[in-house]
């Protein structure tokens, strides 16, 4: 049954049959029901849990022949949505004479409107994006409707010295490093101070604000160090990123309500004035990248500080401000003048009260205010709904469809030490970013299952991409806790662009990639993942909190998802371990815990439940958190704080009187040292740290992994009567063993099923006392599904190569068909890496290698493995394709394709076009993405068949 039919058939359910449902026989047919449902969905994914992609409207250079012929490409290569996103042209591309669109003008709605006509005649969904580039913005903004930032600028003198500072040297000293400042931005003097280095009181501080004549102030100062520190408003301080014509101006300031609403009603009021209602042919407004560079002030800010802190903050405002460069990142924590250890405690907690009202201010004004426009305009949210200085857990609590992002950098699949993945840029080796568990946490606090990202970002490996290495990065993104992707991205390119056409990013997804007449495999790979996963429920049961107090009081808030800094640095680390030992966990904070219920040992937060919480370094909480934490522990629940208790309160106002009551309640939860239990962290090794602890203290896993593996994790989901498993191999080149033993309730009366996400099919599997034993090759994963059905297909899985297999020693007939049209033909006694080869080392295409067998016993030979295989392995036997290898083991079952006497032979590699692309040295996009000087020039990648080929 598909899933439309479902739904009307389910929809017209008497007041009579819904009481019926606590009858059991009717409870078991609508479950039975349901799983056929997913079933159906499974086996041929309609097309709402098909992949998106992210489709750049380059330039806004458009028309409605190109429009339609992207689409009919995506739709054929199993896309099932765009996400139209406008966005300036790149540089140093040739835009074959075609004018740009203007965003927002009646040709552009027109070409909208076409584009979501032709989009619903083929069954493609589409969203599109509140404005164009990054972050919202557009030239109709006025005045403080613009973005502003508050900085500091700090000039160290010695003295004693007599001299005078023009205020245009300290303006040009505060203005920030932004990648795209606005030309049309103000500066204006807010305080001016001389002070003394070091500082020790604030008495020392000396204002010299109306000292300034005609853009001039004169100092004088005696013997020693000092500093002026000068505190600048910029008004209008940077443009939208990547805007393009009619969206490329100031960006919006996100902290001013009306402005806000201003914006975007001016979106809807534009389009829908001359199309009418956008409902429902656009799915969703979208939020990217909320890359504000910095941003923090309004005109009420400090008016809304001290209403909601207590206190003024102006007066210490300079000294809590870092120096800031590209995104907002704190660039150097030395920049400002020593200052004495409790003034410091003191500025660090009114530097998180500041971040904590940023916060708010930017939920409250820009992000509800986006979720109500949106659903005044019955059109769902979707956002990526973190940057600095916003939640990085409560910003998705808003957004319908919550978003994260997953990267493709080199390192994903790669071996790399704990040491190394704490660097930044904090992910390496994984391709979901940090934020991802944030996102998909958040979503499950507010039962959310349709959790997209942002995926397969690339702008480090561009041309090297395989989709082996999609996989890898892909199902690391699952385990996350994401279920609909949105690849990044596809440009529109008119067919007649010079090659390799127009490209904003990388990700190269194109008709001109040598891999995509097989894109389609991946494709349907992710839309049955997604199909069984957003009908189903994330499974946790264990919760962790992050020291995000702390870390703003200490750094201030970072630029997620790419933070200059993370407290602690091994953060990821330890949900990573958990699900790495058989366990689950979400993401929580103090809003969460303030807003939970504690019963029977459990933490209940809506439909979620958790038994432990792990505080990750959390020193600093709020006496209602410390409260509540000990209602938790009272109620039998049980918590590990890791290296540090929490010891103090967050904020300045009244925290004499706040610290004493968190150490109280920190005192009362010391009394239960079987429930609040002190633990470190290790200095490596966090897989075998928590695995002890599962030990020590009896958390029981609900899967039992013998041999954890940093490479080997796990997601559960689970239906009203079945138990869903992923497990997934992120190694690009080891094979792994995986021994995992399930819990007894979830194995009792239910039959164990591998649904393989790659076919369609699902098979039976035998599985004695709930041990599960397989292999896992590079970028492998595993569905495991319990459910009460009994009847199928047995898994027959292709058995490891023997002693006895032969080895295929033979002379190899190759045919080199490159993607620029040339033929090679050459013959090979011995396979190896075509990379290795001078002759080959920039080939980009199809590698043919053809071979005649000689069989006497076809009905003994059953499999083929081809060994190792840098590319997709696409088998023939007489003339028949057997099958296709993309990732893990390239091995084919050949049934009953050979024939005794002669057999032919033939195995197409398709490449990566990477090597290819790096020898066009006068094509300047190719070399921009390959070779150029001012990123990391790309390794040449290895290509072919290497073997070696057994016959078994």
């Amino acid at each position: 049954m598909k899933r439309r039919s479902f739904l009307q058939k389910t929809t017209i359910l008497s007041a009579a049959s819904v009481m019926m449902l606590n009858n059991t026989s009717f409870s078991k047919s609508i479950a039975n029901t349901f799983m056929q449902l997913v079933d159906d969905d499974f086996k041929n994914p309609s097309a709402n849990y098909r992949p998106f992609v992210r489709w750049w409207w380059n330039g806004n250079k458009i028309e409605k022949t190109e429009l339609a012929r992207e689409l009919k490409l995506l739709k054929d290569a199993g896309i099932g949505g765009v996400e139209i996103n406008p966005i300036s042209f790149p540089s140093d591309t040739d835009d074959m004479g075609i004018p740009s669109v203007e965003w927002l003008s009646d040709e552009w709605i027109d070409l909208l409107k076409f584009t979501l006509d032709e989009a619903k005649k083929l069954d493609l969904t589409c969203d599109l994006l509140a404005g164009t580039g990054f972050p919202f913005g557009a030239e109709f903004l006025e005045g403080d409707e613009r973005a502003q930032v508050v900085v500091t600028a700090v000039k160290k003198l010695q003295g004693p010295l007599k001299t005078e500072i023009s205020l245009f040297d300290l303006f040009k000293e505060a203005d920030p490093a932004t990648l795209s400042p606005y030309m049309g931005r103000k500066m204006e003097m807010l305080a001016l101070n001389i002070v003394p280095d070091p500082l020790n009181s604030f008495d020392e501080v000396k204002n010299i604000t109306d000292k300034v004549a005609d853009g001039v102030v004169k100092i004088e100062l005696p013997q020693g160090k000092f500093a002026i520190y000068a505190l600048v408003k910029i008004d209008g301080f940077m443009k939208v990123i990547q805007g393009t014509t009619g969206g490329s101006g100031p960006v919006l300031n996100h902290y001013n309500e009306k402005a806000v609403k201003k914006y975007l009603n001016k979106i809807t009021d534009t389009i829908q004035n001359r199309i009418g209602p956008l409902a429902p042919n656009i799915r969703s407004f979208f939020v990217d990248s909320l890359e504000m560079e910095g941003a923090n002030w309004t005109s009420d800010m400090m008016v809304e500080f001290k209403k909601r802190r207590g206190y003024d903050l102006y007066p210490y405002l300079p000294f809590i401000l870092f120096r800031t460069g590209r995104m907002g990142n704190t660039i150097d924590l030395n920049y400002a003048v020593k200052i004495n250890p409790e003034m410091e405690k003191m500025l660090n907690r009114m530097r998180y009260d500041f971040e904590l009202t940023k916060a708010e201010l930017f939920r409250e004004r820009f992000s509800i205010s986006f979720s109500n426009w949106c659903s005044d305009n019955k059109i769902k949210s979707r956002a990526q709904a973190y940057g600095r200085g916003h939640f990085p857990l409560e910003g998705s609590f808003d957004m319908d469809i919550p978003e994260g992002e997953t990267w493709l950098k080199y390192g994903v699949g790669e071996e790399i030490s704990e040491k190394d993945f704490t660097k930044y840029p904090w992910h390496l080796g994984r391709g979901n970013t940090m934020i991802n568990k944030y996102v998909s946490s958040a979503a499950h606090l507010k039962g959310k299952k349709l959790i997209s990202s942002e995926e397969l970002t690339n702008t480090d490996m561009v041309f090297a991409e395989s989709l082996a290495l999609f996989k890898i990065a892909g199902d690391q993104s699952t385990i996350s806790g994401i279920t609909h992707p949105i690849f990044h991205g596809f440009n529109y390119s008119p067919k007649a662009a010079a090659f390799p056409g127009w490209i904003t990013y990388g990700g190269y997804f194109n008709e001109n990639h040598t891999i995509w007449p097989y894109f389609k495999l991946y494709t349907a790979y992710r839309a049955r993942q997604s199909a069984l996963l957003q009908q189903a429920t994330f499974f946790a049961d264990i919760a962790i909190m992050a020291p995000i107090g702390d870390m703003w009081g200490d750094f201030g808030a970072q630029m997620e998802p790419f933070p200059s800094r993370v407290t602690p640095p091994y953060q990821m680390l330890v949900w990573e371990s958990i699900h790495q030992n058989g366990n689950a966990c979400d993401y929580v904070s103090e809003q969460v815990i303030a807003d939970a219920s504690f019963d029977n040992g459990w933490m209940s937060y809506g439909k979620r439940k958790y038994h432990t919480l792990f505080l990750i370094e959390v020193k600093s909480i709020s006496p209602q958190t410390a409260k509540k934490l000990y209602d938790f522990v009272v109620a039998g629940g049980r918590i590990f704080c890791i290296e540090a208790y929490p010891e103090t309160s967050l904020g300045w106002f009244n925290h004499q009187q706040k610290d004493v009551e968190v150490n109280e309640w920190i005192g009362k939860l010391k009394q239960y040292p079987e429930r609040f239990i002190l633990i470190s962290k290790p200095e490596s090794n966090f897989k075998a740290w928590y695995q002890a602890i599962q030990t020590k203290y009896g958390i029981t896993p609900y899967v039992k992994i013998a041999n954890p593996n940093t490479f080997i994790s796990q997601v559960r989901y689970q239906t009203d009567n079945t138990e869903i498993f992923i497990f997934n191999n992120s190694s690009a080149h080891k094979s792994i063993d995986l021994d995992a033993t399930f819990s007894p309730e979830i194995i009792t009366n239910k039959q164990a099923w591998l649904w393989d996400a790659v076919t369609g099919e699902k098979y039976k599997l035998a599985v004695k006392n709930g041990q599960f034993k397989v292999k896992l090759y590079p970028a492998d994963s595993k569905i495991i599904v319990y459910n009460s059905e009994k009847n199928g297909q047995d898994w027959q899985p292709i058995p490891e190569l023997t002693p006895q297999a032969q080895k295929l020693n033979l002379s190899w007939k190759t045919e080199f068909k490159h993607m620029n049209g040339t033929v090679k033909n050459r013959e090979f006694t011995q396979l190896s890496d075509l990379k290795d080869m001078p002759d080959f080392a920039n080939f980009a295409g199809t590698v043919t290698y053809r071979y005649n067998l000689q069989v006497l016993n076809p009905a003994k030979l059953k499999y083929l493995d081809l060994g190792k295989v840098f590319g997709i392995a696409e088998l023939f036997v007489n003339g028949k394709q057997i099958g296709v290898t993309w990732y893990g083991r390239n091995a084919f079952v050949l049934g009953n394709s050979l024939k005794k006497g002669n057999n032919a032979i033939e195995i197409k590699v398709t490449t990566v076009m990477l090597n290819y692309m790096k020898s066009l040295t006068e094509n300047t996009i190719a070399q921009y993405w390959a070779n150029n000087s001012k990123r990391k020039e790309q390794p040449l990648q290895p290509l072919g068949m290497v073997g070696p080929v057994n016959l078994f």
